[in-house]
């Protein structure tokens, strides 16, 4: 028996090549991780919005990454970096936004910065203080997109999202209006003033205001616009006024609006169109004639108190208003006067007549009444002539009245002159005032001091002229009337011895009717006529011995 080796039995291994597998199941994971990867940063690139970079002048209260961009108080982005111009200028904001506002980026969108303001239009942005700052938005209306922004200094007043429309004011100059000053209509805050600047011309003020709808259907093409800033306080003829809106305009100024009570309704005013903003409502609801006629007034006098819209009345009516005043040469005195331009309106003036009087007084005197040759000159020849006086003795101001004085002067008016010169008569004041003057230079030309002169030296004679006479009684009264107390006696004495004689005589010598004893008779009578005369001076003289220099004293009856 033959024995076999145990290894004969094991058979003979032989070697093959091994297989490898082509794909390993341990890429699965980072491979699944990346297409996850890919499809997030496709998707997130596909859902991300536009990029977008807005300047500043100041970035006050932004930051990166807590910063957002609101739209209607809606999150619509947020603020990715803040980094400042290359010149230092100014800030960049970098903000990302939402895809689905992508539509808002627009060429004439704004952004602001959002935060506590107090405004003329009161308090807005008081939610920041708590959130925190904002960038806001108003949507643009244009159809070209835009990534690059400038940003406004203050948040706009009126958005495009609230109804009204827009005006624009011109004025000479700002006053106390500003951003937010309100807008009324009757007393009621309808909108507010949202820009300013200056005009091109460098010369007149261009005002922005929004009237909020339904208001500004009220804005038509007769409507007027005045400043209704503070308190408009004035004097003039009227005596005083005063007018006010509310205190909201009296404290930040503020702009009213009615059309005037006699203008007829107008259309709705377009937007953005252009009104006047007068200085007051009394400016801004004065009627505004079509026609007017201006002439000259030249005074001999002082026109203190006379302002320009000082009115013309005639016969007490109304029918025109200073326009200008001024200096006016003339050429044949060599002197200034001071001068008014006014101007007639005719339509108020023919309005004051009635009905039935109308048509005859446009018969007679043409509608240019105060340019028309023939019918005003007939006027002025029955003594129509302008006169200064006062219209408020509180205020001193002056008005200009057309009045009748049958008396005065005629005077030719020169119609070729274009304005014609119209006669003036003097104030009722300069005439006194003439009047006045004339009694004191008469007063000054007086020589008082001659008259005193001449005065002290009568005076002086007449006191002199006393004294003499004072020594010529003494004389007569110790020398001359005592001589004549003894003629007296004397002549007593030989008046009885004629008559004892004449007694005594032989009437056959002297007889009664000879003519000797006649003519005796006659002259014993009249010595004694002459004796009681004597007598009767010595008597007086001796009681008044002043008459022999004033004279006899008339008797009283």
């Amino acid at each position: 028996m033959s024995e076999t080796s145990p290894a004969a039995d094991i058979p003979e291994a032989t070697t093959a090549p091994r297989k490898r597998a082509r794909f390993s199941v341990v890429w699965i994971i980072p491979i699944i991780a990346a297409l996850v990867g890919i499809g997030i940063a496709v998707e997130r690139f596909l859902n991300e919005g536009p990029t977008i970079k807005i300047s500043f002048k100041v970035a006050e209260g932004v930051e990166a990454g807590k910063t957002f961009v609101k739209y209607k108080d809606v999150n619509i982005g947020q603020v990715t970096a803040v980094s400042l111009s290359e010149d230092y200028s100014h800030v960049v904001v970098t903000a990302k936004i939402a895809k689905n506002a992508k539509n808002l980026l627009v060429k004439d969108t704004k952004f602001w910065i959002m935060h506590p303001r107090i405004t003329m239009s009161g308090v807005s942005g008081m939610g920041t203080l708590l959130s925190g700052n904002y960038i806001g938005i108003e949507a643009g209306k244009s159809k070209e997109k835009e990534k690059v922004f400038v940003g406004l200094d203050t948040p706009p007043i009126i958005t495009g999202a609230d109804p009204g429309r827009q005006f624009i004011l011109k004025a000479e100059d700002l006053g106390s209006l500003g951003y937010g000053s309100p807008v009324y209509y009757r007393r009621l805050n309808v909108g507010q003033v949202i820009a300013y600047d200056l005009a091109k011309d460098g010369k007149t003020m261009e005002i922005k205001i929004f009237v909020n709808s339904p208001y500004d259907k009220y804005v038509t093409t007769a409507t007027r616009f005045w400043e209704a800033s503070g308190i408009d306080v004035s004097m003039g003829v009227k005596g005083l006024l005063v007018r006010t809106q509310s205190l909201a305009s009296v404290l930040a100024g503020g702009i009213a609006f009615e059309p005037p009570p006699y203008s007829q309704a107008g259309a709705p005013a377009a937007e953005n169109t252009v009104f006047a903003l007068f200085d007051n409502q009394e400016a801004a609801t004065t009627k505004h004639e079509m026609k007017d006629e201006p002439f000259i007034l030249v005074f001999d006098e002082s026109i203190r108190g006379l302002s320009i819209g000082a009115p013309l009345t005639y016969m007490g009516l109304e029918i025109g208003e200073v326009k200008k005043i001024g200096l006016h040469y003339d050429p044949d005195s060599y002197t200034f006067k001071p001068y008014a331009l006014v101007s007639y309106y005719e339509e108020r003036f023919f309005s004051q007549l009635d009905d039935r009087d109308k048509k005859v007084a446009i018969r007679d005197h043409p509608a240019q009444v105060w340019q028309d040759d023939k019918s005003t000159q007939k006027l002025i020849d029955k003594g129509l002539r302008a006169q200064l006086r006062l219209g408020n003795i509180v205020t001193g101001q002056l008005y200009i009245a057309l009045d009748y004085f049958p008396r005065a002067p005629k005077v030719q008016v020169d119609w070729t002159k274009s304005p014609p010169r119209l006669p003036v008569m003097p104030s009722g004041m300069a005439e006194f005032q003439m009047k006045v003057t004339g009694i004191l230079d008469k007063i000054d030309k007086i020589p008082f001091d001659e008259i005193g002169k001449e005065t002290k030296a009568a005076l002086t004679g007449l006191d002199q002229t006393l004294k003499d006479a004072r020594k010529l009684l003494g004389r007569i009264d110790a020398e001359v009337v005592p001589e004549a107390k003894a003629a007296m006696e004397n002549l007593k004495r030989a008046v009885a011895s004629a008559e004892r004689v004449l007694a005594n005589t032989d009437k056959t010598l002297v007889g009664p009717d000879a003519p000797a004893t006649q003519e005796l008779r006659e002259a014993l009578q009249e010595v004694s006529r002459a004796a009681r005369a004597v007598r009767v001076f010595v008597e007086y003289m001796d009681k008044h011995p002043e008459a022999l220099i004033s004279g006899k004293a008339k008797e009283k009856p």
